[in-house]
């Protein structure tokens, strides 16, 4: 049985691993540390909460708690959530995101050694760092996709406090023997994503007949990865994956901003129109107005520093973990879609 520590628990990605990971491992133990912020949602986490899950309110960079939370629960693996993940919001304040992403991430860096290396130490710790794509920068539309031995070349501040959180870890690993791995994604999307991200963002507009904002010209683009392939890629790393290595995680669905939206607009038109509860409940999208969703699509200024392409090459986790996505960015898309669908209803899920 592993008891595992797992940090921004109550965010996006960390709700669905928890999920992910109650379901696949019942036997093991999980700790949620989140601080709940905007992007926290402890309802998430409600339907696992028992003796095997438990939830704690809180700051990674509380050292003093961080050190209970290790005394207490004697955890021998940490998956690495919590960060400050909005770029838009780290143009606008970059304090925040050097303060969670790095020095929150030193933060249990620094406990994790003293229980896991210190003294008698555990031989069988993990301490897994979730990073970022956007750590290696932006990539031209012919350039080959990121790789684990591409240079760091971060663009933003948000992307630029996570590369700083990947040295730290690193460090830690080279300098002390800290058994770290860390696994650099592309653009997750899936239930329980924030709001103002580009996906939720565009069907919670579509549903409330508001404008579609689209950056610059919109063909930039990403690689999209369904959020439940990114935890069971997790849990091939935390199972197979070697200690000290970087995993870089993709969905191999490379799609522009505008067509993404356009997939979105034209998906929602047709499920809007196939349950009479939607029209009630959605009056002001524009399919129950002689209109389409493609109607509320507008174009605004681009933002600062924003990357033309990521793309991430997966062939690591291929050849060493036997890793590939289980979802198309077509048959995840429909998932997101519906999960929201019913969110907005007031449908439990």
């Amino acid at each position: 049985m592993k008891k595992i520590l797992v940090t921004g628990g109550a965010g996006f990605i960390g709700s669905n691993f928890c999920h992910y990971w109650v379901a696949q491992h019942p036997q093991d133990k999980l700790v949620v540390l989140d601080a709940l912020t905007y992007a926290g949602h402890r309802e998430y986490l409600a339907p696992l909460e028992g003796e095997h899950f438990v939830f704690v309110k809180g700051d990674i960079c509380d050292e003093a708690l961080v050190e209970s939370l290790f005394a207490e629960h004697s955890f021998d693996t940490l998956v690495h959530f919590a960060a400050e993940s909005h770029v838009d919001r780290s143009i606008t304040g970059p304090d925040a995101f050097l303060q969670t992403n790095f020095m929150g991430t030193h933060t249990l860096l620094k406990v994790a050694k003293r229980h896991w290396l210190d003294g008698q130490g555990l031989a069988g710790h993990r301490f897994h760092h979730v990073s970022t794509d956007e750590v290696y920068g932006s990539l031209e539309a012919d350039d080959p996709a990121f790789s684990e031995t591409t240079a760091y070349a971060p663009n933003s501040p948000y992307s630029a406090s996570k590369a700083a959180s990947d040295h730290m870890v690193r460090a830690y690993h080279h300098t002390y023997g800290l058994n770290i791995s860390t696994s650099n994604c592309s653009n997750n999307y899936g239930p329980r994503q924030d709001k103002e991200k580009l996906i939720p963002l565009i069907i919670h507009n579509i549903l409330g007949g508001k404008k579609l904002p689209i950056y610059g010209d919109g063909l930039n683009i990403r690689d999209w990865l369904y959020v439940d392939d990114h935890c069971y890629a997790i849990d091939l790393i935390l199972a197979g994956g070697k200690t000290g290595e970087v995993y870089n995680i993709g969905g191999e669905n490379e799609w522009a901003n505008i067509h993404i939206v356009e997939l979105i607009c034209d998906l929602l038109d047709k499920k809007l129109q196939q349950n009479p509860a939607y029209a009630q409940a959605f009056s002001a999208s524009p399919v129950f107005n002689g209109g389409s969703a493609r109607d509320l699509i507008t174009y605004v200024t681009d933002r600062a520093g924003h990357d033309r392409r990521y793309a991430i090459d997966p062939s690591k986790c291929h050849r060493e973990l036997n890793y590939h996505p289980k979802e198309t960015f077509e048959t995840g898309i429909v998932k997101t879609v519906d999960w929201y669908l019913e969110e907005a209803l007031g449908v439990e899920s």
